[in-house]
């Protein structure tokens, strides 16, 4: 039976709905935004034909009100829903409360939502069909006496997954029985906050394995077909950062043994529309090298990596499956051409900390696709997923893949708040990454090493210096001056120390420490270009937060060291000035959150790396832990608190 798809409410934001929007309007299809309290003045409602508002800031208020986006649907005369991914995507309730309301829903039957959405209910569902699943507890005892005695039976390394939801949200790895009941009490919460449903699983851990995943279509006359696998195995949290397809470690005959497997799992639960069935690969193993780790009923943030490759649009797909059309490829029509690799880009630091803030300057690289949401002025709020877009290379081999996408992250720039732009490059040079060898532990082993690699050199740092010194006006052309400058900035706990002599014509004379160069300073557009030492950099700085007393500036470096820096002004403090002196007597919050849990109160000791607090922020819970033995002296936060970066929420004194 055919249906009606004229008018397209999406129920989603940022950077997918912008992709639904796309090609909605290639297809004739009208479309409507909606939007939070938030996302105002983003750029999905600015696009969209239509937009709606849903009122309220949180997802709870908004995206996440079945009623506030099926009135939303009613009053713009909507006759069909997408919900892109995350949010409700894989919530059956919404695709049978969407049916219900007479409209068509873009994704697949709530009774298939049911069957796969839920972990525990996909493995007995592939158990049942001859999928490979790793043995486990998937059973609906929650208590933690049962979790106990079932992980006592399963034995170690176990994994801690909540049954619903995805996105990393929920797992804990259990490597000691000491660590099990804290890792359920910390993924139930995690699990109920964002998905609703605390419910968990317990399944045996593999240590070393690949996060392989293919792609499935079905439609509604029975076809269903795979556009093969996607490799996945660079995460940190248990998210994904880099994806690619295909993976380095799938031959043509595994490849097919996977999309089997994923088509029989599919087609059990009568699927129908866009899915990806998760794979655990063990290339240890010769005789069963991969287990079923779930199925997401859903878009995938990575899809555009196998529209690269196979030439198909997805969203096309499933809004013509959603209207009753058949399949237009068999399997044997499936081509993959080349190589394709997506980053996320994350609103985060290189060490994964979540942040917040402002997009002052957003440049977009040429010759890649880049799906997102950014534009000057962007503000990112601790309210949202921490992703802002997704860069993706397509290349006829892998190596040639990998090299276009670092050249266009290198030309990529979002100043104004701290991302993992300057990291994602540096993983894309690693060795073993580029060799093919990256495993789910690459960054647990090797995060530390491209932590090294981004380390400035002393070049570096004096041209960094430079860069905020003449962001807004260039060094005199003519007139020379005779003074030396003294300038002092900030560098994480480093001090920058520099003494700087104009000379004319753009040249200023850089003295630190017992070293003397001379260095030229152009401007063209925002950029800055500075020759120093024989070479050449383009540099941007912005002027982003601060104190009262401090002025905190994001600089962009490009050159011999492509790098992001944060840098301090100090020249106009006493050198004893900062916080640093101070750290070891309190506890700020490092980022924009939700303050949910705090385990310590006024007169408590504990101990160095003792849990401390709880804060949500981007849908993840974030323990701070205490940094040295101490009794706490005060405590300046309580729970249910919204908290900022640098706000003091516990203070130490020393233990007797």
């Amino acid at each position: 039976m055919n249906r009606t798809v004229t008018r397209l409410l999406i129920a989603n934001r940022g950077e997918i709905a912008r992709r639904v929007i796309r090609t909605a309007r290639q297809m004739g299809i009208q479309t409507v935004a909606v939007y939070s309290d938030a996302d105002r003045d983003a750029l999905h409602v600015q696009e969209a034909d239509t937009a709606v508002a849903l009122s309220g800031t949180l997802s709870a208020d908004s995206y996440l009100r079945i009623d506030k986006l099926l009135e939303a649907a009613q009053v713009s005369g909507a006759d069909a829903v997408h919900p892109g991914y995350g949010f409700l995507s894989e919530n059956a309730e919404f695709a049978q409360a969407v049916i219900d309301a007479g409209l068509t829903w873009v994704g697949p039957p709530p009774e298939a939502i049911r069957a796969l959405g839920s972990k525990s209910a996909a493995k007995a569902l592939a158990l049942q069909h001859g999928v490979p699943c790793l043995p486990g507890y998937f059973g609906a005892d929650q208590s933690d006496a049962t979790f106990t005695a079932q992980a006592e039976q399963l034995g170690l390394p176990l994994m801690v997954k909540a049954v619903a939801g995805g996105g990393g949200r929920g797992m804990r790895l259990v490597t000691d029985m000491a660590q099990l009941l804290p890792a359920l009490h910390s993924a139930r919460s995690e699990a109920l906050a964002g998905f609703g449903n605390g419910d968990l699983l317990l399944e045996r851990a593999l240590l070393r394995p690949r996060h392989i995943e293919v792609q499935i279509m079905a439609d509604t006359h029975g076809h269903c077909i795979h556009l093969g696998e996607r490799d996945c195995s660079v995460q940190r949290r248990h998210q994904k950062i880099i994806e690619e397809s295909p993976s380095p470690a799938v031959s043509p005959a595994l490849r097919e043994q996977l999309g089997q497997a994923a088509i029989a799992l599919a087609q059990s639960a009568g699927y129908v529309g866009a899915g990806t069935v998760e794979f655990l690969l063990d290339e240890a193993q010769a005789e069963k090298p991969f287990y079923l780790m779930e199925m997401n009923t859903r878009l995938q943030v990575e899809h555009p990596v196998t529209e690269m490759l196979t030439g198909l649009d997805l969203v096309e797909w499933q809004l013509r499956i959603a209207r009753g059309e058949a399949l237009p490829l068999a399997q044997a029509d499936v081509q993959l051409q080349g190589h394709a690799i997506e980053v996320r880009l994350c609103a985060e630091d290189e060490n994964f900390t979540p942040q917040t803030g402002t997009v002052q300057v957003f440049t977009a690289p040429a010759g890649l696709r880049f799906d997102h949401a950014l534009q000057v002025g962007s503000v990112v709020t601790p309210h949202y997923d921490a992703m802002l877009g997704k860069l993706i290379a397509h290349a006829p081999t892998r190596a040639e893949a990998i090299d276009r996408l670092r050249t266009g992250l290198d030309q990529t720039a979002v100043l104004g708040l701290p991302t993992n732009r300057a990291f994602l490059a540096a993983c894309l040079q690693h060795p073993v990454f580029r060799a093919g060898e990256a495993l789910i532990p690459f960054l647990a082993e090797q995060a530390d090493a491209v932590r090294q690699s981004l380390q400035a050199t002393s070049d570096a740092r004096a041209v960094s210096a430079l860069a905020v010194l003449y962001t807004n006006q260039a060094p005199a052309t003519t007139m020379p001056s005779p003074f030396t400058r003294p300038v002092r900035l900030g560098l994480g706990s480093d001090t920058l120390s520099l003494n700087l002599q104009e000379l004319g014509q753009g040249r200023v004379r850089v003295q630190t420490g017992e070293a003397t160069h001379e260095a030229r300073v152009e401007r063209s557009a925002e950029l800055l270009h500075i020759d120093l030492n024989g070479s050449r950099w383009h540099a941007r700085a912005v002027k982003c937060r601060g104190t009262n007393t401090t002025t905190q500036w994001h600089v962009q470096l490009q050159g011999p060291e492509n790098l992001e820096l944060w840098l301090t002004e100090q020249s106009y403090n006493p050198p004893n000035t900062g916080t640093s002196a101070q750290a070891a007597q309190s506890l700020r919050a490092p980022f924009n959150g939700k303050l949910i849990a705090l385990h310590v109160q006024e007169g408590q000791s504990v101990q160095q790396g003792d849990a401390v607090l709880v804060i949500e922020s981007m849908k993840l819970e974030h323990t701070l832990s205490a940094p040295r033995d101490a009794v706490v002296h005060s405590v300046l936060a309580s729970v249910g608190q919204q908290v900022g970066p640098g706000q003091l929420l516990v203070q130490w004194k020393d233990a007797v």
